[in-house]
């Protein structure tokens, strides 16, 4: 048990360089790294906090300018990859569309096994986390929170913090990060 509370921000990464389902694994865009460089300006002054990122590059690139001014490296946990989409479908934009406009009820269980293995990790967290993540992880998390039953709650735009609180009891929503007018990109 936690004998204080720890804030967990969940950062999505920025603008990509490459359309979801083009590229399966893009570094960020000239928009994205200027993106990275707002969360880290954002974050910087938060001491002792810890960073976590997804493998794929546009979150690992993203995290990178706030590692650069932690005091502890960046640790990649595959825990927080993008969702996992089935192997050898012939277009991941289509299944993705149709995928967020279901609910989680409705979902394979390697998506649900994923989802449960987001929340569950967060319980494990006892310092101050910044966690660069994808658009769907967010929305697992949120979800969960709210007890939404859609697959998409909210619509976290690149470079959005959403910030979590965890004390010995529960997890808590403190604040969503800002939002974007499209679902994907």
């Amino acid at each position: 048990m936690l004998a204080m509370s720890v804030d967990i921000y969940l950062i999505r990464h920025g603008e990509a360089s490459a359309r979801w389902g083009d590229d399966p694994d893009p570094g960020l865009s000239t928009r994205g790294r200027r993106q990275a460089r707002q969360v880290r300006d954002k974050l910087e002054s938060s001491t002792n906090l810890k960073t976590v990122s997804s493998p794929l590059l546009r979150a690992r690139e993203t995290a990178l300018a706030l590692a650069n001014v932690q005091r502890e490296p960046m640790v990649l946990d595959e825990t927080y990859r993008e969702i996992p989409s089935p192997a050898g479908i012939p277009d991941r934009r289509a299944w993705i569309s149709k995928l967020m406009k279901q609910n989680w009820e409705e979902q394979d269980p390697e998506i649900l096994l994923w989802r449960n293995t987001i929340w569950l990790s967060l319980f494990e967290i006892e310092c101050h986390t910044a966690i660069f993540t994808h658009f769907m992880a967010i929305n697992a998390v949120v979800g969960r929170l709210t007890g939404a039953p859609g697959t998409v709650c909210f619509v976290p735009d690149h470079g959005s913090i959403t910030r979590l609180r965890l004390d010995s009891h529960a997890l808590e929503l403190v604040r969503l990060g800002h939002q974007h007018k499209t679902l994907v990109g």
